[in-house]
């Protein structure tokens, strides 16, 4: 019911061709891959394949379409995993069928499309991970931190902090392991990218 009436609006728009219609995801996926649309509206759960793993398939095959999700689950979570995972937008299945059709336009346009309730959920999100994100260093990995990143070895550093160099080492073991590398160039680097130093 739902899916016809969206059906029958893009139907209505001239400016838009609707080249294909289906009830489950692989169906979805085995049209895209034949028509290459330019912009595929999906729900994110559907029967067969969810709308993630047709997304993730079209990345996988180098397919243009852009997807453009279509969802009664608003949850941010899963709007913050929609967009990050390549989706044009994500729209809440309250609204309206002219909003639908722009956000098809718009999509197909290059934009990134949210409906109007969703954007301060998703905005919550992208906080929140960005704090779970950031690794909780002792004050001791910062300074150890601050000086690699100056360029300093492990001596260096130990006679700046008037540590034993074993100390120092030890530091950077724990260091390595909370940002998940293994050199002191990719320390650095990571600890930029997660803005734990300048």
């Amino acid at each position: 019911m739902f899916r016809d009436g969206i059906v029958r609006a893009i139907e209505e728009r001239t400016e838009l061709d609707l080249v294909g219609v289906a009830s489950d995801g692989r169906a979805a996926l085995e049209q895209i891959a034949q028509s290459e649309p330019d912009v595929a509206l999906l729900d994110i759960k559907m029967p067969g394949l969810d709308g993630a793993k047709v997304l993730r398939a079209l990345q996988r095959d180098a397919l243009p379409t852009k997807v453009l999700f279509l969802s009664a689950f608003g949850d941010p979570a899963l709007v913050y995993e929609a967009l990050e995972g390549g989706a044009a937008g994500f729209l809440s299945k309250d609204a309206e069928r002219t909003e639908i059709c722009e956000a098809v336009q718009r999509a197909a346009r290059g934009e990134t499309v949210l409906s109007p309730g969703l954007e301060n959920g998703l905005a919550a999100q992208i906080r929140l991970r960005a704090r779970d994100e950031r690794p909780v260093l002792t004050p001791r990995e910062r300074e150890v931190l601050a000086l690699l990143a100056e360029g300093q070895s492990a001596p260096d550093i130990a006679r700046e902090l008037v540590l034993s160099t074993t100390t120092i080492k030890t530091h950077l073991g724990h260091l390595y392991e909370k940002l998940g590398v293994s050199d002191r160039a990719a320390a650095v680097a990571e600890a930029m990218r997660r803005g734990l130093i300048e």
